[in-house]
């Protein structure tokens, strides 16, 4: 290897992957901004950490002391994964969306966001 490409692994990201992270991160808040919006709720609670986090359990009917459990490892997982189910159910899908939102968020998370899913209440039940 030459110095010039050494040089180019030293200094890191480059401009394109920066802007790359910072489209893919407003992408994403969108998402959830409109996700927020269909169930009712301010927009901007999804801009905030841990007041996000709040909305998204009263979206889907939970206790606001759930986010304590996601403190606790292992344990979080399997209730984030119970909480992306609950929101699943709560906009009318089925569990095998479920699956899609957990292995392949990008494509499911805009489709609950952009699509025709309206919001049904807490775990699908109806207002």
């Amino acid at each position: 290897m030459t110095d010039n490409s050494m040089n180019y692994f030293e200094e890191g990201f480059g401009t394109g992957t920066w802007l790359l992270i910072l489209f893919i991160i407003a992408f994403y808040l969108y998402t959830y901004w409109r996700i927020f919006e269909k169930a009712g709720k301010p927009g901007w609670a999804a801009l905030i950490p841990i007041y996000n986090t709040l909305m998204l359990l009263e979206i889907v009917g939970k206790p606001w002391w759930w986010i304590l459990l996601f403190l606790i490892p292992v344990v979080n997982i399997i209730f984030a994964v119970w909480m992306v189910n609950l929101l699943s159910l709560s906009f009318g899908k089925s569990t095998g969306f479920t699956v899609g939102l957990v292995l392949l968020s990008p494509i499911f998370y805009p489709i609950l966001a952009f699509g025709l899913a309206e919001y049904k209440g807490p775990a699908g039940k109806q207002l």
